[in-house]
């Protein structure tokens, strides 16, 4: 476990900073990539400098993604782990009214960047028999309607399915991720009956952590409903 190494996107904060830290307990080297520079230095300084890159990236942008790749095998040797977290959240309206602006910076993020992140990583990741592992959602489970973001999501659905047929024979493993209500930074306000994003992140590690043999295909995560009283 000391030798591997992972990639995480959407690293700055909630799943994606919490996993940071859990694949930091458990020995992983570490690429931390997202939008915030500063977050991401702080992170690091709090894991501690020696394993960790951190790189300022643009998810929709294919020359950022490449060249963060080539750091990270320029920096570590390998690529054993991506974990395609970064993602943005919907807006109100539904399909009659929202603001298809903010559709457009969603989808190109949670769908097309995922995509990006896949083929800049794909190389790599085939020369180790690595592990990819995607956040989906318990939206893109469902059906909520009016909902562009629950689409994306189940997209992501789509991408995991389809990414393991491609990677069949490679021994890349694929791993959907997909949380219910989580209290992160995504929400303005805290969900009331939420999981907490150290949850999500210790499901990552589950995934990674199974012997090459075992391929954790999806782990759907929601809340425990509240007791009834009687």
């Amino acid at each position: 476990m000391q030798d591997r190494v992972i990639l995480i996107t959407g690293a700055s904060s909630g799943i994606g900073a919490a996993t940071a830290r859990a694949a930091a307990r458990e020995g992983y080297k570490l690429i931390l990539a997202a939008r915030s520079g500063d977050k991401l230095e702080a992170l690091a300084q709090e894991l501690g400098r020696e394993k960790i890159l951190t790189v300022e990236l643009d998810v929709t942008d294919m020359a950022e993604q490449r060249a963060m790749v080539d750091l990270a095998l320029e920096t570590f040797g390998r690529l054993d782990g991506v974990f395609a977290n970064a993602g943005r959240g919907g807006t109100e309206g539904g399909f009659s009214g929202a603001d298809h602006e903010t559709w457009r910076e969603m989808i190109l993020t949670n769908v097309f960047g995922v995509g990006l992140t896949l083929q800049a990583c794909l190389p790599a990741l085939k020369r180790s028999a690595g592990h990819v592992l995607l956040t989906g959602s318990a939206a893109g489970r469902t059906t909520i309607p009016g909902s562009m973001y629950s689409a994306t999501k189940w997209a992501v659905t789509g991408i995991g399915y389809n990414l393991r047929e491609e990677l069949r024979g490679t021994g890349v493993r694929v791993t959907l991720i997909e949380p219910g209500m989580v209290d992160t930074p995504f929400f303005d306000e805290p969900p009331e009956q939420a999981l907490e994003d150290k949850d999500i992140a210790n499901a990552v590690i589950y995934a990674l952590n199974q012997p090459p043999h075992v391929d954790v295909n999806e782990i759907l995560i929601r809340p425990t409903p509240p007791r009834e009283h009687s």
